[in-house]
């Protein structure tokens, strides 16, 4: 029996490959979009996929469960309550799944979601690894509070906290102290709060080190568990729904993406999302762009700011950066929303460049928009003067933002700020100066 992770780190989510030798059988747990690793590392172990279990609807990706069915056979499993759309075997309290001298059991272990449940695995009689899902994170547990709004069952962020801290206590807990712990996400997630950089670990360990674990009432458990969770991208609840549902066959989808090369005058009908670096972006871009760059957490930040089922145009300088930028937006099922994908390395439209010697001296003479996240503020405020709006918010915020003086835009690197300058500069008017602060932000 071995176990084999695979990572997408701009996501920061895990899944496995369980291999069984014997029987050359390969059970996955919560697969990502493509399902090309999982059917290469199968083909190159010489095994067949035969199940695939979901701990819960993912809210931050989309799986491959339904793809991996149509092109192996394997058999769906995830729990009951998940009421699935797609063919499906129910895998909850008390049920197994035997494949040679491994046996997978189920946990309903509900708190991130009313339908999760964790997998122990069991070899040759001795328990050897649990698979988490979104429940137990290294450090951490899942957040409560993304099922009042998306999926076919909703439930109260406080309800689901109470039901967290017993599916902690009464069923992982359990498990002896030597149990591998195998989470579905990693730090950087926003699936959790305070998650400890690391891919594995015991139950042993996580008793000695995870707040979550410890000793405390229930009532301080929720009041914990609650508090400074990160914010809530508008892409959740339609992933939820889309997993619970089953995604369409990931390159099929693909392949009906117009693709364009426009040029640099083209006057898109809706937003374009220039994934270029921002040097590239300030230089010269569409009209309308929004600078979401491929490096970094794309995913997230599309989901973030653009809302399911808004179409945009998707441009990158070349052909191959394209295709990695439509892969990437479909790991969160959004590649139905892309009108066309453009290929571009200029435009019509320039940003004024930051003067970081004038705006030393001359800082109050601009409106400053601070778009970090509110915990990232409340720790340092870097400038006091600054106006807050969180970029996931800004959109929604237009009509906060003073007219009066120039705008110069920061966060806490310049990914975020790139994005939000270019927002800004699509939405107000055109004799508004906006500059964006970028990585001159760690100079202050």
């Amino acid at each position: 029996m071995k176990v084999k992770q695979f990572e997408d780190k701009s996501l920061a989510h895990y899944s496995y490959a369980i291999l069984e030798p014997g029987s050359a059988s390969v059970v996955l747990i919560d697969p990502a979009r493509d399902p090309r690793p999982y059917l290469d590392y199968a083909a190159a172990q010489g095994a067949k996929i035969v199940a695939v279990i979901e701990t819960h609807p993912h809210a931050d990706f989309i799986s491959s469960h339904a793809e991996l069915k149509e092109l192996t056979g394997a058999d769906i499993y995830c729990s009951v309550h998940t009421d699935a759309d797609y063919a499906h075997k129910t895998f909850d309290d008390g049920q197994t799944i035997s494949i040679g001298t491994m046996t997978l059991r189920a946990i309903n272990t509900p708190g991130h979601s009313p339908d999760s449940i964790s997998i122990v695995l069991n070899n040759a009689g001795q328990d050897y690894t649990v698979f988490t899902g979104d429940t137990l994170f290294i450090g951490d547990c899942g957040r409560p509070d993304l099922r009042e709004n998306a999926g076919n069952q909703k439930a109260k962020r406080e309800a689901l906290a109470g039901q967290m801290y017993h599916s902690l206590r009464d069923k992982l807990l359990l498990l002896a102290d030597d149990v591998v712990v195998y989470p579905a996400h990693g730090a950087g997630t926003l699936c959790g709060k305070d998650l400890r950089d690391a891919s594995q670990s015991t139950i042993g360990e996580e008793k000695k080190s995870n707040w979550s674990l410890q000793s405390m009432e229930e009532a301080d458990f929720i009041t914990t568990l609650l508090k400074d969770q990160p914010f809530i991208p508008q892409y959740f609840g339609y992933d939820v729904d889309l997993n619970r549902k089953g995604a369409p066959a990931l390159q099929a989808s693909l392949s009906a993406i117009r693709i364009l090369q426009p040029a640099t005058a083209f006057i898109p009908d809706e937003i374009v999302i220039d994934t270029r670096p921002a040097e590239s972006f300030k230089a010269g871009h569409l009209p309308g762009s929004f600078n979401i760059m491929l490096e970094g957490k794309f995913e997230t930040w599309l989901g973030a700011i653009v809302p399911p089922e808004d179409p945009f145009y998707l441009l990158a300088a070349t052909q191959e950066q394209l295709q990695a930028a439509m892969e990437r937006a479909a790991r969160i099922g959004y590649e139905p929303f892309i009108k066309a994908g453009l290929i571009l390395d200029s435009g019509s439209e320039q940003q004024t460049p930051f003067d970081p010697v004038y705006f030393r001296e001359h800082s109050k003479d601009f409106t400053i928009i601070d778009v970090r996240n509110e915990p990232e503020v409340k720790k340092r405020q870097i400038f006091p003067h600054a106006l807050h709006i969180p970029l996931p918010e800004l959109r929604l915020r237009l009509k906060e933002i003073p007219l009066d003086k120039p705008i110069a835009v920061h966060c806490a690197g310049g990914y975020r700020s790139a994005a939000a300058s270019s927002i800004l500069e699509a939405a107000l008017p055109d004799n508004l100066e906006i500059t964006d602060i970028g990585e001159h932000i760690k100079e202050f």
